[in-house]
C-alpha cells in the first residue's frame, strides 16, 4: 500500500484509503459525478468519480474503506487522483476506518492532564467554576472531536490538541506581560472552541449540525456559559462573567469572521492573536508536512490562497 504522503506526481498506485468525505455534483452539461475526498493517517487528497451512477452514489459514502487503483496528478497546480478504479474493502482486507484516520499527536491522558494543571491556576472562583461546569458537561466529546472541519486541526481530538497548544502559548505570554489576568486568559482559551461540540456531528464524517449551521459556535458556547452561570446562582451583571463572555464573543476579532463584538479588552485581543497563530501554524505545518526541502506546497486557501516553500537547510 502507498501511504498518500509518498505519492509523486505522475505515479500509479493502488491500495486501501477512507472516503473522508463525498458529494454528489453536477457537471456543467449536467451531468451527475462524485466528488471524493480520500484519507489516510499521512493526509488527504480529492478525486472525482465521473460516473455517478446510482450503484456508485449508494456504495461510495463517507466513512467507508476502499481499495481505490488510481494516477497522482495536477489539475490547476492541486494535487488530485484520476483514472480512479474503486471497490468497497471486504471482510479480509484492512476496513477499519479508525486505522485510516489523523488523530492527535498527544494522548488523552497527556492533554487532560494538563488541562486539570491549567484549570487550578485559574484563582478567580467565579471563573473556576465556570470552567470546570462546561469542562464537565463535554468531558467526553472536548476531547473526541476536531477543531474543524477542513483548514486547522481537523482530525480526531483535534478541538482538545488546539486548545492545550493555545494554554502553553497564553502561559507565555502572560509570562511576557504581566499586566494580563490569568486567570481570564486561560478560561477563556478553554471555552472558546468548547461549543464545537455542539456545532459539529463529531469525528467521524465530520459535519454542521442543525444548531451548527443556524448559530454556530460563538453563539452556542455563549449560550453554554449562561446557562451554567444560572445554575451557579450568578447575576447576569457579574463583571467577571460578563468579561469572560465578552473574551468567547469576541474571539474571532473581526465582525465579518463571525464574532457578534470586537475585542475591547486586551484579554480578548490576546486569545483572538492566540488562536490565529495556532490555527495558522497548523495549517502551515500540514502544507509543508510531505514537502521535500525546496518544494512549495500547494495553495492554503483559508491562508490568503498563499503557496509555502520548504527551505533546503
Amino acid at each position: 500500500m502507498v501511504l498518500i504522503k509518498n505519492l509523486e506526481i505522475g505515479d500509479f498506485f493502488e491500495g486501501f484509503y477512507l472516503i473522508k468525505s463525498v458529494e454528489l455534483r453536477q457537471t456543467r452539461a449536467g451531468k451527475d459525478y462524485l466528488a471524493l475526498s480520500f484519507q489516510d493517517r499521512t493526509g488527504t487528497i480529492n478525486g472525482n468519480i465521473w460516473d455517478a451512477n446510482p450503484k456508485a452514489v449508494e456504495q461510495f459514502r463517507a466513512g467507508r474503506v476502499v481499495h481505490m487503483k488510481a494516477l497522482k496528478e495536477l489539475y490547476n497546480g492541486m494535487p488530485q487522483v484520476n483514472k480512479i478504479q474503486l471497490r468497497i474493502a471486504n471482510d479480509n482486507e484492512p476496513n477499519n476506518p479508525k486505522d485510516y484516520r489523523e488523530t492527535s499527536p498527544v494522548k488523552e491522558k497527556d492533554l487532560r492532564e494538563y488541562v486539570q494543571g491549567i484549570v487550578f491556576k485559574i484563582e478567580n472562583a467565579t471563573l473556576n467554576r465556570i470552567v470546570r461546569a462546561i469542562l464537565k458537561k463535554f468531558d467526553k466529546e472536548f476531547y473526541e472531536y476536531p477543531a474543524a472541519k477542513t483548514n486547522h486541526h481537523a482530525f480526531e481530538g483535534g478541538l482538545a490538541f488546539h486548545t492545550t497548544t493555545m494554554l502553553h502559548l497564553a502561559e507565555k505570554v502572560c509570562e511576557v506581560y504581566p499586566q494580563l489576568d490569568e486567570s481570564l486568559m486561560f478560561a477563556g482559551v478553554l471555552l472558546h472552541d468548547m461549543a464545537k461540540c455542539l456545532e459539529f456531528t463529531g469525528s467521524e464524517n465530520t459535519s454542521y449540525t442543525i444548531r451548527g449551521n443556524l448559530l454556530g459556535h460563538i453563539v452556542l458556547i455563549d449560550e453554554e456559559v449562561s446557562k451554567a452561570a444560572i445554575e451557579l446562582g450568578f447575576d447576569d451583571d457579574n463583571e467577571d462573567l460578563l468579561i469572560l463572555r465578552h473574551c468567547l464573543l469576541s474571539h474571532h476579532g473581526e465582525l465579518e469572521y463571525g464574532s457578534p463584538v470586537r475585542p475591547q479588552i486586551m484579554e480578548a485581543e490576546m486569545i483572538h492573536q492566540i488562536d490565529v497563530m495556532d490555527a495558522n501554524m497548523m495549517m502551515m505545518t500540514t502544507a509543508t508536512a510531505t514537502l521535500e526541502p525546496g518544494q512549495f506546497s500547494q495553495r492554503v486557501w483559508a491562508l490568503s490562497n498563499r503557496n509555502f516553500y520548504k527551505p533546503k537547510n
